[in-house]
Parts: structure tokens; C-alpha cells; sequence
């Protein structure tokens, strides 16, 4: 293919891609970023296994910058979609809220007694 060719092509990716992921509800967001991962672990994968044949010096650069944004990609994924689950977790009781009834002071106060009221 000539360099048009895959111009073109990219261009229509990148509209396609951005028309299907503006009409995706928010409730699809996490499952749809754990898939994209999982695709981007692939292309991570593809990079380090075409960079050992590389033949020339530009080639191993943009493998390299393609590798460590393909990697900083699946981090970063994952880490969004971890804090967007960690959301839906049940938040731990506060300490001091599990205090049974006899630790807690009681609010009524007795009236003083004989020995409380003679003073040293």
C-alpha cells in the first residue's frame, strides 16, 4: 500500500474509533477499559517480539517509544479501572462506631451522695 492508502486508513480508524466510544454509556466505561487492556497488553507484546529483527536505527526508536506508551497505557488502565471498582466496595465501618453500650459514658448523672458532698 502507498503512504495515502494508509493515511486514509488511519484517518477512518480514528474517526470510527472516536463516533463508537463517544456513544458508550458511563456504566460500560469500567469493562470496556479492562478489554482495552487487555488489547493494549497485546500490542505491548507485539512491539517487544518485532524488536529483536529490527533492521535500522529509526525502527528501534519508534519500537521503543511504542513499547513505553503501550506500557504506560495498560499501567495507567489498570489503575483507573481499579479506583473505578474500588468505588463500588463497601467502606469499612468507623472505629469507633462498633463501641458497645458500656464503654460509652453515661448521660445521666447521679445525684450527689453524702460522700461526695463533704469536701477535704
Amino acid at each position: 500500500m502507498d503512504l495515502l492508502t494508509e493515511l486514509a486508513i488511519l484517518v477512518l480508524a480514528a474517526f470510527v474509533g472516536f463516533e463508537v466510544i463517544s456513544k458508550v454509556p458511563n456504566t460500560l466505561h469500567t469493562p470496556l477499559m479492562s478489554g482495552t487492556n487487555a488489547i493494549h497488553g497485546i500490542v505491548v507484546l507485539g512491539g517487544l517480539l518485532l524488536i529483536g529483527p529490527a533492521e535500522g536505527f529509526l525502527e528501534s526508536v519508534l519500537l521503543v517509544i511504542a513499547i513505553a506508551f503501550g506500557t504506560i497505557n495498560v499501567i495507567g488502565g489498570f489503575l483507573v479501572t481499579d479506583r473505578m471498582l474500588g468505588m463500588f466496595k463497601n467502606k469499612p465501618a468507623p472505629a469507633d462506631a462498633g463501641a458497645s453500650v458500656s464503654e460509652k459514658p453515661d448521660p445521666v448523672v447521679e445525684a450527689p451522695t453524702e460522700e461526695t458532698k463533704q469536701l477535704p
